[in-house]
């Protein structure tokens, strides 16, 4: 090679500078990239056999190859959404379909229930089926039930109590002590045969008429004579006198031991009333010095029906008769009968 074809120091400068910028403008590019030869071969077989690996769709670019957005100091949106996707996964369970849809509705809100106290605890009052409340209820339900009996009663009679119990014996066979007997107040359902406002049919015109109550002609009224300051007397009328009458010729002798009308007391008559008498007593009311004759005004109910037994509970409440003698009384032993008392006083 001659001297005149060989490169002169200037030249060869030239060609280094050149290399050296294109190596630095490759460097700049990404450090390590493919070279343009590689981009061309790769070019070259996109028409032919695919790679035989893909990147993934998720993959992260490589360290040199980093998008402008990264280079600027910006976060990858993308990678912050995916990032809290993952996050929101790994600590918090999606809400079930049922769930959301009951909040949504406003049902099974557990939490609205169990804050209320006021509904939780009418809901188990209502609901219980033992412990405390459900006595509570029985309880108040009994005493409701019983209230209201007794307020249809007091419809029906008139008076109230609408029921006495019979507390004494004077009106056996026909009225055993603790018999709870119904009552209605003078004048109400009163029968033909009462031809006075009280409704009273006396056992003088009731043999008249064939009209009979509790075993015998007649009716049975409840009475309270004035300064009495025991319990009102259930007893018969026998027959009506008016004031100033000699009634012991109408007298049945076997009620009596009086010889004359001055002998027995309350003859003559003081006033209009009823003579009265109790089945089982061996004397009238008015000639024992029980009563007067009874003033219309006197009379607070007449008896109309008896049930056995259940008069027992108000006299054992109220404590004119023991437990145990209400129960021996119930099954039939004989004990001594009760002292005369709220409506059976002889």
């Amino acid at each position: 090679m001659d001297k005149g074809d060989r490169p002169t120091d200037g030249d060869e400068s030239a060609d280094r500078d050149e290399r050296n910028r294109s190596e630095s403008a490759t460097a700049h590019d990404g450090g390590g990239g493919v070279s343009d030869e590689l981009e061309d071969e790769a070019s070259d077989g996109a028409g032919g056999d695919a790679p035989d690996t893909e990147p993934e769709a998720g993959s992260r670019p490589e360290a040199g190859s980093r998008p402008e957005a990264e280079q600027s100091g910006e976060p990858d949106r993308a990678d912050a959404y995916d990032g809290a996707s993952h996050g929101a996964d790994s600590h918090d369970e999606a809400p079930r379909d049922g769930e959301d849809i009951a909040t949504k509705a406003g049902l099974g809100s557990t939490r609205s229930s169990d804050g209320d106290p006021d509904e939780s605890f009418l809901y188990r009052f209502r609901h219980d089926r033992e412990g405390a409340l459900m006595w509570i209820r029985e309880m108040l339900s009994s005493v409701a039930v019983v209230l209201l009996v007794g307020l249809l009663l007091f419809g029906v009679s008139g008076v109230w109590p609408p029921m006495v119990a019979v507390e004494s014996g004077s009106m056996e066979p026909n009225m055993q002590v603790g018999d709870l007997v119904f009552v209605t107040e003078p004048g109400r359902l009163a029968p033909d045969a009462a031809e006075n406002g009280v409704g009273v049919v006396t056992h003088e015109v009731g043999q008249e008429v064939d009209y009979r109550t509790f075993g015998s002609y007649g009716s049975v009224m409840i009475y309270t004579p004035p300064g009495r300051t025991g319990s009102p007397i259930i007893h018969r009328a026998r027959f009506h006198v008016t004031e100033g009458e000699n009634w012991y010729d109408r007298a049945d002798d076997r009620y009596h031991n009086a010889v004359d009308c001055e002998s027995l007391a309350n003859c003559p008559a003081p006033h209009d009333g009823y003579i009265t008498l109790g089945d089982n007593n061996g004397a009238y009311d008015q000639a024992s010095g029980l009563s007067p004759p009874v003033r219309a005004e006197w009379v607070n109910g007449v008896a109309r029906v008896r049930v056995p037994y259940l008069g027992y509970i108000r006299l054992v409440a109220t404590g004119q008769v023991e437990l145990n003698e209400a129960i021996a009384r119930t099954v039939g032993s004989s004990l001594s009968p009760a002292s005369s008392g709220f409506s059976a006083a002889g």
